[in-house]
C-alpha cells in the first residue's frame, strides 16, 4: 500500500486526481496548503507528493523546501500552463516532476507510478550487486548508495536515477531527450529544462567546483556525459 498527498487549495482538484489515482494499492491523503501538507507528512509515512504552487497560508515552493530538509520523498507539482518560472523554480528546491493543469488522467497515473517506482527501488526494492565507479564517485546499486571520495551523498530517487544511467555508460552523450525518456517513461515535452536543473543538483553534490565540472560534462549541443575526472 502507497501513501500519496494530494495537496491543493481547491478540492474539486484534491477530488479529480484521488478519482485518476483510484487504485486499491493506493491510500490517499489530503492537504489544502504547504502547511498542512508539512503536518500530514509529519504524521505519516508518505510516498508521494503531488502538490499545488499557488496556495494560501504556505505555497508550494516553501512547502518543498521545507520538505526537502526532512525527507527524499518524491514530489509532482500541480502547475498552471503560464507558470513556466515556477515549474523551474520548483525542480530547483527539489521538486522531481511536474504535471500542468488541466489534467490529463492517463499522464497522472503514469508519472505516479514512475516516482513510486523510483523512490521504492532506491529505498531497496529491486537489488542488484553491481557497483559502479567514475573517479572518486562510488554507486552502490545494492545498497542504492552514493559516495564521494568516500564521503555518502544523499541524493534524490531521480537524481540516482541519472547518475545510475551516466556511470553506466562512461564518455557516451545522451541528449536531454533521451535522458527524459528513460528516466522518466515519458514523452520528451519540455524535458531541456528539466534534465538541466537535475544535472545542476548533481554538480552541486558531486563537483567541487560544480562551474567546472570534473565529471558532469556538457557536450554542447548534444547532452551529457559522465568524464573520469580528467580536465576536458
Amino acid at each position: 500500500m502507497y501513501n500519496i498527498l494530494i495537496c491543493d487549495d481547491e478540492k474539486d482538484i484534491v477530488n479529480a486526481l484521488k478519482i485518476y489515482l483510484h487504485d486499491s494499492n493506493y491510500n490517499m491523503f489530503e492537504a489544502y496548503n504547504g502547511a498542512e501538507a508539512l503536518r500530514v507528512i509529519e504524521e505519516n509515512d508518505i510516498h508521494l507528493v503531488l502538490m499545488d504552487i499557488m496556495m494560501p497560508q504556505m505555497d508550494g515552493i516553501s512547502a518543498m523546501v521545507k520538505i526537502r530538509e526532512r525527507s527524499n520523498v518524491p514530489v509532482i507539482l500541480l502547475t498552471a500552463k503560464g507558470e513556466d518560472s515556477d515549474k523551474v523554480l520548483g525542480l530547483n528546491v527539489g521538486a522531481d516532476d511536474y504535471i500542468t493543469k488541466p489534467f490529463n488522467p492517463v499522464e497522472v497515473a503514469a508519472r505516479v507510478r514512475s516516482q513510486l517506482r523510483r523512490y521504492m527501488q532506491l529505498g531497496g526494492g529491486n537489488v542488484s550487486p553491481e557497483v559502479l565507479k567514475v573517479g572518486g564517485i562510488e554507486l552502490d546499486d545494492k545498497e542504492k548508495a552514493v559516495t564521494l571520495d568516500g564521503e555518502p551523498v544523499a541524493l534524490t530517487p531521480t537524481e540516482y536515477d541519472i547518475l545510475k544511467l551516466l556511470m553506466a555508460n562512461p564518455g557516451q552523450v545522451f541528449a536531454p531527450k533521451e535522458i527524459y525518456m528513460k528516466i522518466w517513461n515519458d514523452l520528451p515535452y519540455g524535458s531541456e529544462n528539466t534534465v538541466a536543473v537535475h544535472i545542476r543538483h548533481l554538480r552541486e553534490k558531486l563537483e567541487i567546483n560544480p562551474a567546472e565540472p570534473r565529471y558532469l560534462k556538457v557536450v554542447w549541443g548534444q547532452g551529457y556525459k559522465i568524464d573520469r575526472g580528467r580536465n576536458e
